[in-house]
């Protein structure tokens, strides 16, 4: 059991048999009547974002969650399949587009990524927060243009589009951020 007074950012409960992430908090003591805790929650399973409200002191279940660290090895495309092995037991598991998510143009062979569980059963896929890709396609940069700071469409080797700086050619290898998506820095 968790009690309203341990709620930290980041942290599991388990509400209405659904497991949930606190992302905000804020402890309420108003003058008159009891005080409560306004809650920023996220569904695990769907990624719905709620509002609830708690009384002081309240507790609430913990979910049973295990998050595994498992190795990205292809995408079955016709069946829509992404697989996994997971790295200490050497069992092969398949996932759905509901558990990648939008990181799926982002997973590159041989990856290592961490795979939340519910109750055996996975929910989601979290990649690392920066990855190395190879720009295969993008249009050339435009001479004059550079000072602008302007950006260019540029597909990746993984598949994924990513803003780039107009500079960048066929062939760079750059560094992305996976949570936003968005250009770092090129590798030298």
């Amino acid at each position: 059991m968790i009690s309203t007074a341990e709620f930290r950012g980041g942290a599991m409960v388990e509400l209405d048999g659904e497991p949930m992430e606190i992302l905000e908090f804020q402890h309420v003591k108003p003058g008159k009547g009891g005080a409560f805790v306004r809650t920023k929650l996220r569904k695990l399973k769907s990624g719905n974002v709620i509002d609830k409200t708690f009384r002081a002191g309240e507790k609430l279940e913990e979910p049973d969650c295990k998050e595994r660290d498992m190795q990205f090895l292809y995408c079955d495309s016709a069946a829509n399949e992404w697989h996994f092995m997971d790295t200490e037991t050497f069992e092969q598991q398949f996932f759905t587009s509901q558990h990648v998510g939008n990181s799926a143009d982002m997973l590159k062979d041989n990856m290592m990524v961490k795979v939340l569980f519910y109750k055996g059963q996975p929910i989601s896929v979290t990649l690392p927060n920066f990855i190395e890709v190879e720009v295969i396609e993008t249009d050339p940069g435009v001479r004059g243009d550079t000072a602008s700071g302007g950006t260019k469409n540029a597909t990746t080797e993984t598949g994924a589009v990513v803003k780039v700086p107009l500079y960048l050619e066929t062939g760079t290898i750059i560094v992305v951020d996976t949570r936003t998506r968005a250009y770092v820095e090129r590798v030298r």
